[in-house]
């Protein structure tokens, strides 16, 4: 078993009923040397207005490990839409 707890795997519990998903169409993104914050809102309606519903932080470092995750998230997910069939592991 290994004890190093960065090589464990994480069990995830949700409660559904008090963590929605949150729709966007917009993302605001601001950052300095410390890190990015990202205004992640909905447009209201046909107007001009834009809701913030969620705001996210996190440091330079872990943003670079999102966005690398997010891409290979997107390509694998990608060639199942094209294609309709899952690719396996």
């Amino acid at each position: 078993m290994d004890k190093d707890p960065k090589n464990q795997e994480l069990a995830i519990n949700t409660n559904l009923d008090t963590t929605p998903i949150l729709y966007t169409d917009n993302i605001l993104m601001d950052t300095n040397e410390d890190g990015v914050v990202l205004n992640i809102g909905q447009r209201l309606g046909p107007t001009n207005q834009l809701r913030i519903v969620s705001r996210v932080g996190m440091s330079r470092v872990h943003a670079k490990k999102f966005l690398t995750e997010l891409s290979k998230l997107l390509a694998v997910t990608e060639g199942q839409l094209q294609t309709g069939e899952k690719k396996r592991n």
